[in-house]
């Protein structure tokens, strides 16, 4: 059986196994189209032979049809959302990709998905788990000694589905989504969780209160974000994992750098950052904490030290990464933003401008999509200390509108500071549109 003959029979066995007919999917579909507002839906007979040709191998669902499928599986026969593997959602994710749906569309649908249902409060911490995960949580909760692997494994899972939609989604939802995952890790954690098991559910606990932690931070909440990430710190303490901790430490510097005034506090926590890297397993989270010692050193206007430290996480960005435990943390793309921050502050702004447009390009995903917003924006204020002020203007608009969809904090603090530079010009035009853009998106 080829790939596409075993995408169709997903299909028909995702419908079977619900005891729809075909029309009562075809309504179902038209259904969702109602609720989502999908313009020019055809008639429940003419979705029915679309579903028919589907299940048949003789049609693959349009970008459309894909969305409604996504929508109307995510929630089970009770009225329960379900996201999490062994759900008819991450089902129907599978046999897209069978029937030659790129993983990025999928991911797309996914997205989607999840902001429709939060628009509605459907997406919620059972929402990731696996079907059977969602009882087995209840009695681990209920009683800490009947944790075992699965339930920790749904719980980590859970995390790394909310950190996954970071730059699709805007950070006041992921937080609701993320908060009760980080009330069960701080129950399980008081509780008599099974010594063994302990070890996984402190790695899942320090991700979830330091991804808490930032989002605290992203909707402005500095003192929730300080708290979690004390949390975080404690529990990256009684690891043997010295990488995770460094990722706690470079995750508290840089929302404290964006929240308190000084560079003190946030060189001691990238420099802990670094100590604790160069004792770590991941070659990646150390090339980070020395890149991020370059911004301190650059900001602190110490160009000696930002050249070595750039120096030190080139030489780890180049080493090899095979089994790295945070392959996906940092990229050559990444790297390159902070040269040009570090150019901006100490350096060369046109060198800086061609540093962030390469960061920029590398930059793609949508998880990546904060970042590079950050990197736009200050691209556009490299432009400015140019002297090409109207094109930084035209960049900043695009930056604008990124900063909106996920209301990030730090690409509106960067948009401010860029916009602060373009006062010589304030009498233009185009300043006054770029000022429009901003208090109509960002309220400022």
């Amino acid at each position: 059986m080829d790939d596409r003959t075993a995408g169709a029979s997903a299909l028909k066995r995702l419908r079977n196994r619900r005891a729809w007919s075909l029309s009562v999917l075809a309504h179902a579909l038209v259904d969702a189209g109602r609720e989502l507002h999908v313009p020019h839906m055809p008639t429940a007979a003419s979705v029915q032979r679309t579903v028919s040709r589907w299940e048949a191998g003789k049609a693959v669902p349009d970008d459309r049809y894909q969305l409604l499928l996504a929508y109307v599986y995510a929630t089970t026969h009770c009225g329960q959302v379900s996201l999490g593997a062994g759900s008819d959602f991450a089902e129907l994710c599978d046999a897209l990709g069978l029937l030659g749906v790129g993983a990025g569309q999928v991911g797309e649908t996914r997205t989607a998905v999840i902001r429709h249902l939060t628009d509605r409060g459907g997406a919620s911490l059972l929402a990731f788990l696996t079907p059977g995960g969602q009882q087995g949580l209840a009695g681990a909760l209920a009683d800490p000694s009947r944790t075992d692997d699965v339930v920790l494994g749904d719980l980590a899972a859970t995390v790394d589905g909310v950190n996954a939609q970071v730059g699709s989604l805007p950070f006041v939802r992921l937080q609701l989504m993320l908060s009760p995952a980080v009330e069960a890790c701080r129950t399980l954690l008081a509780g008599p969780v099974p010594e063994p098991l302990l070890p996984q559910l402190r790695s899942t606990a320090v991700a979830a209160s330091t991804l808490a932690g930032r989002l605290a931070f992203e909707t402005r909440d500095d003192t929730a974000s300080r708290v979690l990430y004390a949390e975080a710190t404690r529990t990256a303490g009684e690891l043997s994992e010295p990488w995770r901790q460094a990722g706690v430490h470079m995750s508290h510097a840089l929302v404290t750098l964006y929240s308190q005034d000084g560079l003190e506090r946030p060189r001691a926590l990238v420099d802990a950052a670094v100590r604790a890297a160069r004792t770590g397993d991941s070659v990646l989270v150390r090339a980070r904490a020395h890149a991020l010692q370059a911004e301190i050193a650059a900001r602190a206007n110490l160009d000696r030290q930002v050249q070595t430290a750039l120096g030190l996480a080139w030489y780890d960005m180049e080493a090899t990464h095979a089994g790295d435990p945070s392959s996906s943390s940092f990229s050559p793309g990444h790297l390159r933003g902070f040269e040009g921050v570090c150019q901006l502050w100490v350096g060369d702004p046109a060198r800086a401008h061609d540093q962030f447009a390469e960061s920029a390009a590398t930059l793609t995903a949508p998880r990546e999509q904060v970042q590079r917003a950050i990197v736009r924006t200050d691209q556009a204020l490299a432009r400015i200390r140019m002297g090409s002020p109207q094109e930084a203007a035209e960049l900043l608009h695009t930056c604008v509108t990124a900063a909106a969809t996920t209301g990030g904090r730090v690409p509106a603090i960067r948009l401010r500071r860029a916009r602060r530079e373009l006062r010589p010009w304030r009498r233009e035009d185009w300043v006054a549109d770029l000022d429009d853009h901003l208090m109509d998106a960002l309220g400022a």
